[in-house]
Formats: structure tokens, C-alpha cells, sequence
């Protein structure tokens, strides 16, 4: 067929649509949010103010610092290992491919109750229900796991190959035997790998839930604001910064090696 036989390529004009009303909605949007240029170099020019106020970082409290910072850490250890407890026999039970509907629907529903909000939002209500403290933290951070988790552990489990889950009832094991030698063993690695991420995120949000009272390092930034001691400032977000990076590095270390051998393991 000669290039002038051939047909035009179609115009699409559904997605030109598409196009055109995302340019519209985004002017409409930056008109209702009153922005403007000029106030946003207004903010650079206070942004850049603020941060000759924060250097160079002094460490004014330190009793104050590595308390926060120990308690942000017990925060998300312990919500850690509890959501992680929490979300197995929930993930578990969302697994539409080894549950019946009246099971895994439920368990569904509970764990995207848990994502909807924000630890943040979470923490709100903890602490207007326990008072202040880790506590509110604790529970918050707990919801988050048991979202996270949940969500992933389920997804994995769906994914397994089931001749092995066959081939365990075939021997006439129970259900928990029938989990513990044709689920775990296909599913392990990768909840290693859900399990030390998590543990990672609620480092980071163990330092957010304490701007609202939820215990943690968070209360201790957030009173240093209330102050405006900015060089303390910049010495707690400098310590935050380097917990976070520790705790990057030990989570990568353990995925390094459960995750590997779990790979060598099914080789």
C-alpha cells in the first residue's frame, strides 16, 4: 500500500478532552487556592530568613532530645510489632483465594478502614481518647500497621501457587498445618520485606504523631518551634534525619538477609 493509500492516523479526541479539562481545572484551582507569583517569592525570601535563624544547629536540651528520641523509638517498635501481630490473622484472612467470601469481605473491610486516614488524623483521636502520651501514639501507629500490613500480606497470599497448598491437604494436615508448610514458606521472604518497611515507616511517623500530642520526639520539635528556638530546630530535624538513615540502613540489612536466603532457599 503506497504512503498516500494509507489512512490518516485517528485523532483522539477523547483524551484531547481530557487534556484540556485538566488545563482548565488546574487554572480554575490555582485561582481558588490564591496563589500568585509574587507571594511566592514572599515565601522564599522568608523561607531563606529562616534558615540563617536555624544555622548553625545547637543542641540547647539534650536531655530533652534523646528522651524524644528514645521514646520515638520504643513508639515504633512496639506499634511495630504489635500491628505486625495484629495484621497476620487479618491478612490471613482477607486472602480471597484460601477463604470464603463471608470471611475475607469483613477482613477487607477492616483493613481499608485502617488505610483511610492518615496516622496523623489517627493520633488525633487517640490522644482525645487515651489522653496525651506514646500511648495515643502506640494505637495510631498500630491502626497504620495493620492497614499496611494487612493489605500486603493478603495480596502476597493471593499470589502463591496453590499446588503446594494442594499437595499439604492431600497428607490430611489441618488448616494450621496446611498455612505453616503450603502458605508461610511461599510468603516469608516477602513479609520480611513488609515487616522491616514498616518498622521504617513508623520511625518516620513516630516523629509526627508527637506534634499532637502522641508522644515521641515530634513534641519535643514542635515545642522548640512554640519557642522560636530554630537552632534547636535544626539539631532535632539533623538527629531525626540520621534515626531515620540508622534505621534505613538496619532495615536494609535485614531484608539483605532473610530476603536472599529465602531466595537461595527456594533455589
Amino acid at each position: 500500500m503506497s504512503a498516500a493509500a494509507r489512512p490518516a492516523l485517528k485523532v483522539n479526541w477523547a483524551a484531547r478532552a481530557g487534556w484540556l479539562a485538566l488545563a482548565a481545572y488546574v487554572v480554575y484551582a490555582t485561582a481558588r487556592l490564591d496563589f500568585s507569583w509574587p507571594r511566592f517569592m514572599t515565601g522564599l525570601d522568608n523561607g531563606a530568613r529562616f534558615l540563617q535563624r536555624m544555622l548553625p544547629p545547637r543542641i540547647a536540651q539534650p536531655d530533652s532530645l534523646m528522651s524524644g528520641l528514645a521514646e520515638s523509638l520504643e513508639i515504633a517498635v512496639l506499634a511495630s510489632f504489635v500491628g505486625i501481630v495484629l495484621a497476620l490473622p487479618i491478612g490471613l484472612m482477607a486472602a480471597r483465594n484460601l477463604m470464603p467470601p463471608w470471611a475475607s469481605w469483613p477482613a477487607r473491610a477492616l483493613i481499608a478502614a485502617a488505610r483511610s486516614f492518615h496516622p496523623v488524623i489517627v493520633a488525633i483521636v487517640f490522644v482525645k481518647a487515651v489522653g496525651f502520651g506514646a500511648l495515643a501514639g502506640i494505637c495510631a501507629l498500630v491502626v497504620a500497621s495493620v492497614g499496611f500490613i494487612g493489605k500486603l500480606f493478603a495480596e502476597a497470599i493471593e499470589e502463591i501457587s496453590l499446588k503446594q497448598v494442594e499437595a499439604v491437604r492431600a497428607t490430611g494436615a489441618s488448616f494450621a498445618n496446611v498455612i505453616a508448610f503450603g502458605v508461610v514458606p511461599q510468603v516469608f521472604s516477602r513479609f520480611i520485606g513488609f515487616a522491616t518497611y514498616q518498622l521504617d515507616s513508623n520511625l518516620r511517623n513516630s516523629t509526627m504523631v508527637g506534634i499532637v500530642g502522641a508522644g515521641g520526639i515530634g513534641g519535643t520539635l514542635f515545642s522548640a518551634f512554640q519557642r522560636f528556638d530554630y537552632d534547636f530546630v535544626a539539631a532535632i530535624l539533623l538527629a531525626i534525619i540520621a534515626t531515620i538513615m540508622a534505621g534505613e540502613l538496619l532495615a536494609t540489612w535485614v531484608r539483605k538477609v532473610f530476603v536472599e536466603r529465602g531466595k537461595v532457599d527456594e533455589e
